[in-house]
């Protein structure tokens, strides 16, 4: 039997929204009031503006973490564009989060990089010559340095990485999950959601559902692009 889940289950509480919130508009999320998690990984996967950035930006805040990505200890703000949903996630633990525990965006990773420089002064921490490398290397290098186990929260952490490196993401991830760690994850990479044993939960379709791999959209136009990838082309130049 593997370790207890960090994050067991999460509650959406929608009294504690103002009744004009814009995430009252977010199909998906209209009907959820709780999410249970029964796996070391969980994938959200979902067209642009579906709600799985939202949902999983408020899990990381109703955990402790900053808006912007870093560990529990990291404070720092360059922009106030936080989800009201955040007010309104309650969220129920198995285990207690551990130092090494984090949340990280690939929107704000610089800002996360540069904090981390800052934060390691005088220390030595292999997070403070993140700038060093470009920027796919010190992605890596951010989650490599991860000491485990503890909560890993990523947004898209596909968007710094080529597909090698999104390859040797999954072997990691695969690694650290069997080791006790727990990740929740917003991806469009049908390399990632190749996870074996992984749960991954769809925002499309206007509700949250669990699907399959091979049901992805991710999984079926990278189908579509190798398997097909002439006729595939040809519709689209001539619709265009």
């Amino acid at each position: 039997m593997g370790s207890p889940l960090f994050v067991r289950r999460v509650r959406i509480d929608w009294n504690a929204l103002p009744d004009d919130s814009y995430v009252r508009g977010i199909t998906a999320l209209q009907d959820v009031d709780e999410v249970t998690f029964d796996a070391p990984v969980t994938f959200f996967v979902g067209e642009n503006g579906s709600g799985k950035s939202t949902l999983l930006e408020a899990i990381a805040l109703a955990c402790g973490f900053n808006a912007e990505g870093g560990t529990r200890n990291y404070r720092f703000s360059t922009y106030d564009d936080v989800s009201e949903l955040a007010d309104a996630v309650l969220v129920e633990r198995q285990r207690s989060l551990t130092q090494s525990s984090y949340f990280l965006r690939a929107e704000s990773f610089f800002t996360m990089a540069t904090k981390a420089r800052e934060y390691a002064v005088g220390r030595s921490d292999a997070r403070a010559r993140l700038h060093e490398q470009s920027h796919g290397e010190s992605f890596m290098s951010w989650i490599q340095s991860f000491s485990g186990p503890g909560l890993c929260v990523m947004d898209e952490p596909e968007a710094a990485l080529s597909p090698q490196r999104q390859l040797s993401l999954l072997a990691l991830l695969s690694e650290l999950a069997q080791a006790g760690s727990q990740f929740i994850i917003a991806t469009h990479s049908p390399v990632l959601l190749a996870l074996p044993n992984a749960t991954i939960l769809s925002f499309d379709d206007g509700r949250m559902h669990p699907i399959s791999y091979e049901d992805t959209e991710s999984y079926r136009i990278t189908d579509m692009i190798i398997s097909r990838r002439e006729s595939l082309l040809r519709h689209l130049i001539d619709e265009i």
